[in-house]
C-alpha cells in the first residue's frame, strides 16, 4: 500500500489519524468514505492459521479509497476466488461527521456467506444510505473456510471470529475519530454473519466491545470440536496434507477453497458421520471449543453472559426457499425428498410424525420448506431472543413477511430479503434481483422502515415495537403494512420448543 507524504485535508478528501497512523478518504453523497483500513496484519507467513495481530502503524498518510482484498472464499455460489494481496483483514468506515465530538452511533456489519464466502466490498453492504440516517456504519471482512474455521491441529479455534474481535477492537480505540461513539457500537449481521453475532454474544474475549446486538437470520449450525476436526481432516486429504498448521501452510491461501467447494459437493458420503450437515451441505461453522466459544449462543445467553447487551433477531418466513432454488428442487420436491429432510431435520424421535400431523393440509414440499427453514434459521433465531429473556437480557423479535417481487415472486420472503432492505440497496448487488426493477413504492416504504428500526435501534435500544416476552411472544411483521402481533410460527414453535440447538456432533469414529 502506497503511502504519501502529509499535506493539507480538504472537504473532498477528509483525514482522520487512527492509533496507525493518518488515512486519507473521500467524499460522498455528503458522507466521509474511508475504505481498505487494515485493523490487523495480514494472516499469512509466519501469521498463517494464528490469531490476528495488531497491525503495524506507518508514517505519512495512507490512502483508505479502495476495499481491500476478499479473503480466500468458495467459488460455490459463483464468487470470485482471487485475491489481488493478502490484506484481507480490512474495515470500511462511512461517517456523517468524522469529527471526534460528533459521538454518533456506530454500526458494524459482519457479512453472511455459510462462514465459507463473503466480502464487504459487494454493493449489496454499501453502508452510504445507513450512514445517512446519521449513523457511523463500518463493514468488515475476517477469514473464511479453512482458513477461518476450520478445527486445524497447532491453531487456534475459530480464527474468523477473533478476526472479528480484532476488527471490534479496532473501532473501540478508532471509531470516536471518524466521528463514533465507542460506547454505543450495535455489531449486525445476517445468515453466517446473524450466527457469527450470536457467537459474539458468547465469547468472553468480545466482552464490552459492543452495546447492542442485531441478529438476523441466526444459523442453528455450531459444532463440536470432534466434527469440525473431522471435517478439516477430510479437506486436508482432499489437498493431500495433514490436517496441521505445518500441513495446510504449505498449501497456498488461494488453493484452499476449492478443498472446501469439494468437500461441500460430496458431503452425503459422510452422512453415516456428519449427519444433519451432510444432508444439507455446511462444511464450516464455529466451533464450541470451550476456549475462544465456551458455549451455544442459546446455552450462554440463556446463562446470562449477554444481559447486557440489547438484542434485536429475527428471521424472514420463507428462509429456505432460495436454497430450493439453488439446489434446482423448487417446486419439485418429491414426497421421499421431503420424508428425507422430516426424519433428518425434525427435532426428537417421532419428528417426522409430528411435523406432519401439526401441517395436515401440507404438501410434500411445503414440509420440505417448513423443517428446513425451521431448523437452520427460524427457530435458532426464535431461541435466541428466547435464551436472551431468560438470561435476564432484553430482545426485540421480528420476522419479514413480505413476498419479493422479483425473480417471478416465486421466492417469498426468502433467505437474504432482508439485506437490501437494511441497507437501502434496492438496485445494486445480487440480492436486488428479489426487489424487482425498478423498486416498487412498497419495497422503498418497506426499506425506509427496516432502516429506521435498525438504526433506532443502535442509537437508542428501542427499534419501535415492544420487547419479546414469555406470555405475549410479540414480534413485529415486516410487510406492506407492518404489524406487531404474537410470534405466527407458533406450530413450529411448539413443535421445537424443548430442543436446546446443542454442538452438533460427531456420529462415528
Amino acid at each position: 500500500m502506497a503511502v504519501t507524504a502529509f499535506g493539507k485535508p480538504s472537504d473532498s478528501e477528509p483525514e482522520v489519524r487512527t492509533t496507525a497512523g493518518v488515512l486519507r478518504g473521500g467524499r460522498e453523497a455528503g458522507l466521509a468514505v474511508f475504505r481498505g483500513i487494515p485493523f490487523a496484519e495480514p494472516p499469512v507467513g509466519a501469521l498463517r492459521f494464528a490469531a490476528p495481530q495488531p497491525v503495524r502503524g506507518w508514517d505519512g498518510v495512507r490512502p483508505a479509497v479502495a476495499y481491500g482484498p476478499p479473503p480466500p472464499q468458495s467459488g460455490v455460489l459463483g464468487m470470485s476466488g482471487d485475491t489481488a494481496g493478502d490484506d484481507w483483514l480490512t474495515i470500511n468506515v462511512w461517517t456523517p461527521d468524522p469529527d471526534p465530538a460528533a459521538g454518533l452511533p456506530v454500526m458494524v456489519w459482519i457479512p453472511g456467506g455459510a462462514y465459507a464466502l463473503g466480502d464487504s466490498s459487494l454493493p449489496e453492504y454499501d453502508g452510504g444510505r445507513l450512514a445517512g440516517s446519521g449513523t457511523v456504519v463500518a463493514t468488515l471482512n475476517y477469514r473464511l473456510g479453512v482458513e477461518g474455521f476450520a478445527q486445524i491441529d497447532g491453531a487456534p479455534a475459530n480464527r474468523g471470529l477473533l478476526d472479528q474481535v480484532a476488527a471490534l477492537q479496532w473501532v473501540r480505540d478508532n471509531i470516536r475519530m471518524f466521528g463514533g461513539d465507542p460506547d454505543r457500537v450495535t455489531v449486525f449481521g445476517q445468515s453466517a454473519g446473524g450466527g457469527s453475532v450470536a457467537a459474539l454474544l458468547a465469547m468472553p474475549r468480545a466482552a464490552g466491545l459492543f452495546r447492542r446486538a442485531i441478529a438476523q437470520s441466526v444459523p442453528g449450525t455450531f459444532f463440536s470440536p470432534e466434527l469440525a476436526a473431522d471435517i478439516a481432516a477430510a479437506c486436508a486429504a482432499e489437498l493431500g496434507v495433514r490436517p496441521t498448521v505445518s500441513g495446510l501452510s504449505a498449501v497456498a491461501p488461494a488453493r484452499l477453497p476449492a478443498a472446501g467447494d469439494a468437500i461441500f459437493a460430496k458431503t452425503l458420503q459422510w452422512r453415516e458421520r456428519w449427519g444433519q450437515i451432510a444432508h444439507r451441505p455446511i462444511p464450516f461453522a464455529p466451533v464450541v471449543d470451550g476456549d475462544v466459544l465456551p458455549a451455544t449462543p442459546w446455552r450462554a445467553l440463556a446463562d446470562g453472559a449477554a444481559r447486557d447487551v440489547g438484542l434485536l433477531v429475527g428471521h424472514t418466513r420463507d428462509e429456505h426457499r432460495l436454497f430450493s432454488l439453488i439446489d434446482g428442487v423448487l417446486g419439485q420436491v418429491t414426497h421421499e425428498q421431503s420424508e428425507t429432510a422430516l426424519h433428518l431435520l425434525a427435532p426428537g424421535p417421532d419428528g417426522a410424525r409430528r411435523y406432519r400431523e401439526a401441517f395436515p393440509d401440507a404438501t410434500d414440499e411445503e414440509l420440505y420448506e417448513l423443517v428446513n427453514a425451521d431448523w437452520l434459521f427460524r427457530m435458532p433465531s426464535l431461541h435466541l431472543a428466547e435464551a436472551q429473556v431468560t438470561g435476564g437480557g432484553r430482545a426485540h423479535l421480528y420476522e419479514l413477511t413480505w413476498s419479493a417481487p422479483g425473480a417471478g415472486g416465486g421466492l417469498g420472503a426468502c433467505h437474504g430479503l432482508d439485506v437490501p432492505l437494511v441497507f437501502g440497496n434496492l438496485g445494486s448487488g445480487r440480492p436486488a434481483m428479489l426487489i424487482g426493477d425498478p423498486p416498487s413504492p412498497a419495497a422503498e416504504e418497506l426499506s425506509a422502515r427496516m432502516r429506521g428500526a435498525w438504526t433506532a435501534f443502535a442509537a437508542h435500544g428501542d427499534p419501535g415495537w415492544p420487547p419479546y416476552d414469555a406470555d405475549r411472544r410479540l414480534a413485529q411483521l415486516f410487510d406492506t403494512p407492518p404489524t406487531v402481533t404474537a410470534y405466527p410460527e407458533e406450530t413450529s414453535r411448539l413443535l421445537w420448543r424443548d430442543h436446546t440447538f446443542p454442538a452438533l456432533p460427531l456420529l462415528a469414529r
